[in-house]
């Protein structure tokens, strides 16, 4: 293992800040800058010797090889990160700007998956389609689902999701509205008794493979459009239109009232699917 890479390494072992998902991009993002520094002539052996100009490099090699500007972001967030545990905050300027890293673009693409019941049919393990399920019902991440207790989360009128299932730490409640909701809740509690949507004979890692591995199978990827879908049928039932990315109005042409209430489904649609800022709401209703 070089040096960067042992030393980086034992820093994000140390440090458990979010989920495993938020642990396991960290990990994966600082591998590759130090990768990248190497390749491009740059033997930095340990976080200690960063300098700006490092950082600086390394933005500017990101944006020059077309990479998106969210995903630049996220890496950038990642090496801010790095510096506050190395007692470095000069290390990396605060904002993103500073680099000339372009503002993140809401594309209009639709990127909605409907998990139908052929597909969930075909889901052979029944922890991974139950969370699939609870997926579609109520737009978890892929982790908030699977480690989803049904007999913490159900609290009638609606779901509570704890904060170290979900990303950022960010827990949240959400609204139980129909009964097809109420149905996987209760399927879900008989599967998963008192513990969780992950076998009790496996671990979370164990457990991602074979989630991972089933829904590629039936072409459902990582299920990420499942909360496109959530999002899109929730905003249709709070505001009353049609999001942009099936064909509704762009906000510029919505009438005062419509305005309205696309700002109060926005808002709600924000916490529901547990965002701090309600643009990111736009990546899911396109537009």
């Amino acid at each position: 293992m070089k040096s960067l890479h042992y030393h980086i390494k034992t820093i994000c072992d140390r440090n458990k800040d979010g989920s495993f998902g938020t642990l396991h991009a960290r990990s994966r993002a600082l591998f590759l800058a130090a990768d990248q520094l190497h390749a491009l002539g740059y033997k930095v052996k340990a976080p200690r010797n960063l300098k700006p100009k490092h950082i600086h490099i390394l933005s500017q090699y990101w944006m020059s090889s077309g990479i998106a500007s969210g995903t630049i972001k996220n890496r950038m967030s990642h090496l801010r990160w790095l510096s506050q545990k190395i007692n470095n905050p000069s290390l990396i300027r605060s904002t993103n700007e500073y680099y000339g890293i372009p503002h993140r673009e809401f594309i209009s693409k639709n990127r909605a998956v409907d998990f139908d019941a052929n597909r969930l049919n075909a889901i052979t393990d029944p922890h991974v389609r139950l969370a699939a399920e609870l997926q579609k019902q109520f737009g978890l991440r892929r982790e908030e689902a699977m480690k989803f207790q049904p007999s913490f989360a159900n609290r009638g009128t609606h779901i509570q999701i704890k904060p170290s299932w979900s990303k950022g730490g960010r827990g949240r409640a959400i609204p139980i509205a129909n009964d097809a909701q109420r149905e996987v809740l209760r399927r879900a509690q008989l599967l998963a008794g008192s513990g969780s949507l992950i076998p009790l004979h496996r671990s979370y890692k164990q457990h991602m493979w074979v989630f991972e591995k089933q829904m590629h199978r039936i072409g459902l990827g990582n299920t990420h459009g499942a909360r496109h879908h959530y999002a899109q049928q929730r905003y249709i039932e709070l505001s009353g239109n049609l999001p942009v990315a099936q064909g509704g109005k762009k906000r510029r042409y919505l009438s005062p009232v419509e305005k309205l209430n696309d700002t109060q489904a926005r808002k709600i649609l924000a916490a529901e699917l547990g965002h701090n800022r309600v643009q990111i709401v736009s990546v899911y209703l396109g537009g």
